[in-house]
């Protein structure tokens, strides 16, 4: 299967997004809405003559010459020689580029997962250097993931043999992913456990990194690292749902096959938050484990670690000493160095101590904080918010004046302090409020909890910005908030496109009422 298969996914999904932001710049610069047609997630048939994505899968009928490089459904001879291109409408070839790029992209991670196993897991030398508890978790349970792509790689290809148009793909994506998909989840719940393993035997053992220097130098990898493919199931499964996405945009309203596009959709939602739910579980426990130790209490003891707790953001900040009267003088000697550790339901306040120790000298529940930022004070005062628990450890009510290092950093302190406090812009949720937005042209890994980790093509609403270059965002795609850097994007300036990237964002999450709810209710505040 997928044995002449062009590119590897990696390849693909790089070239796939490029085009993307390529076409959503050209769409940008255009001032008609219908010339712009926009697509929110994937252009490539926007683009026919420049896209140079991948082959198709090699057990479609319609491609079996290997020396072929069709990339788009409407340039296959089969489907120019039988005549209907000139018969469908052009809103039905577009749909058909959409169906027909869920399918060969499927081919393209089939064969990156085949060469994960048969060149990296099965190769003999490196069997022979792993113990096999150490094989199982940095490869877990992959076999099942590549047999689950397998099935329905062939499902599909038995779909596009069927009839030059394709009938319909979302069906079997909704069957598969409600039967087959949950062995994504037990793979990339592994992936703090994967990553921690690989990093150690890259240290400790020689042999293992000499050999993966080696694999990794065979042409079959085309310069692609071994970490690359190890991350291929949940690039794959985030990617599929956008790809769905894609095709909803492009069906008929109100007809059968957008019925079974957000049925599929909202399946693969499922997994998707599954899997992210799955990395933060692992990931959280242990970092909820590291702060406790550091934590020695002044004041009565809080149990740090619960199932249901997480940490937002931590950090240094600077507390201003003396009464609100002192605001004026201008000296440094009125701030010192407090620490910050905010949960989801807990602020802990420290002074750190030495031996990498906290003493934590109050306390309170995150729903009894407000927070609000001073006018212009001047220089020495600039970056200071003042934030109030209105229930403190001692269980009254308390106010600190803080001093941030940045405009940046005072900002997003206060948005996760407070976090049903009004943003500058107002989230896409309101039809009203044309919010500005911002594309994503380099992807960005979090640094902090507060932090959003962005794709490549991500389209996101700007909900608010700094000077010094953050910006707090919300993701189209899946309503995710976080801050990043300004540098990573591109402000969308024309807003017939601003409004279409609405308008497909509420098409595609129509069928979940209780989003729409949640999402309204979350507006308001």
């Amino acid at each position: 299967l997928c044995s002449f298969l062009g590119l590897l996914y990696q390849e693909y999904r790089d070239k796939s997004t490029r085009e993307e932001i390529e076409t959503r710049r050209l769409q940008d610069s255009q001032t008609d809405p219908e010339e712009a047609s926009p697509s929110e997630e994937t252009p490539s048939e926007a683009e026919p003559t420049s896209t140079t994505e991948n082959k198709a899968p090699p057990q479609i009928n319609l491609l079996r010459n290997s020396n072929s490089r069709f990339n788009l459904w409407q340039d296959l001879p089969e489907v120019q020689s039988s005549g209907v291109l000139s018969i469908l409408q052009p809103d039905e070839i577009k749909l058909q580029e959409a169906m027909f790029e869920l399918v060969t992209s499927e081919a393209s991670y089939y064969k990156s997962l085949n060469l994960l196993v048969s060149h990296f897991m099965e190769n003999e030398r490196l069997k022979k250097i792993l113990h096999q508890s150490e094989a199982h978790i940095l490869f877990s349970n992959v076999l099942d993931v590549m047999a689950v792509s397998e099935r329905f790689l062939l499902d599909l290809e038995q779909r596009v043999e069927e009839n030059i148009v394709i009938s319909d793909v979302c069906d079997i994506v909704y069957q598969h992913t409600v039967n087959h998909f949950s062995v994504y989840i037990t793979y990339v719940s592994n992936q703090t456990y994967q990553e921690r393993a690989y990093k150690q035997l890259l240290q400790d053992k020689p042999a293992f990194r000499e050999l993966i220097s080696q694999l990794e130098l065979d042409p079959k990898c085309k310069g692609l690292s071994f970490s690359s493919f190890l991350i291929l199931p949940f690039q794959r499964i985030t990617r599929l749902k956008l790809l769905v996405q894609n095709i909803l945009k492009k069906v008929e309203e109100k007809s059968d096959r957008e019925s079974t596009a957000l049925d599929a959709h909202k399946e693969l939602e499922t997994v998707v938050k599954a899997c992210n739910e799955g990395v933060r579980k692992m990931s959280r426990t242990e970092q909820m484990i590291s702060i406790q130790k550091k934590l020695e209490f002044k004041i009565k003891s809080v149990p740090i670690i619960s199932h249901s707790r997480w940490l937002l953001k931590q950090g240094e900040l600077q507390q201003m000493n003396g009464p609100k009267t002192s605001r004026t003088l201008r000296t440094k000697k009125l701030f010192r160095e407090i620490y910050l550790f905010l949960f989801n339901d807990l602020l802990v306040i420290c002074r750190q101590i030495p031996g990498d120790k906290y003493q934590v000298f109050d306390s309170a529940p995150r729903g009894l904080l407000r927070v609000e930022e001073l006018e212009d004070q001047g220089q020495s005062l600039a970056n200071v918010f003042i934030l109030r628990l209105l229930e403190n450890a001692d269980d009254r009510e308390a106010s600190y004046m803080l001093k941030a290092s940045s405009q940046s950093e005072m900002k997003r302190w206060m948005i996760s302090l407070a976090p049903n406090r009004r943003t500058k812009f107002v989230s896409f949720t309101s039809r009203l409020v044309d919010c500005p937005q911002i594309q994503c042209v380099h992807p960005y890994v979090a640094q902090q909890p507060d932090e959003l980790s962005l794709e490549l093509a991500d389209v996101l609403n700007i909900l608010d910005k700094t000077d010094d270059g953050w910006i707090f965002g919300e993701r189209l795609h899946d309503q995710e908030r976080g801050w990043f850097p300004s540098s990573m994007g591109e402000e969308i300036l024309n807003p017939k496109i601003r409004a279409q990237n609405l308008k497909e964002c509420f098409r595609v999450h129509k069928s979940d009422d209780s989003q729409r709810r949640k999402l309204g209710s979350r507006n308001r505040q």
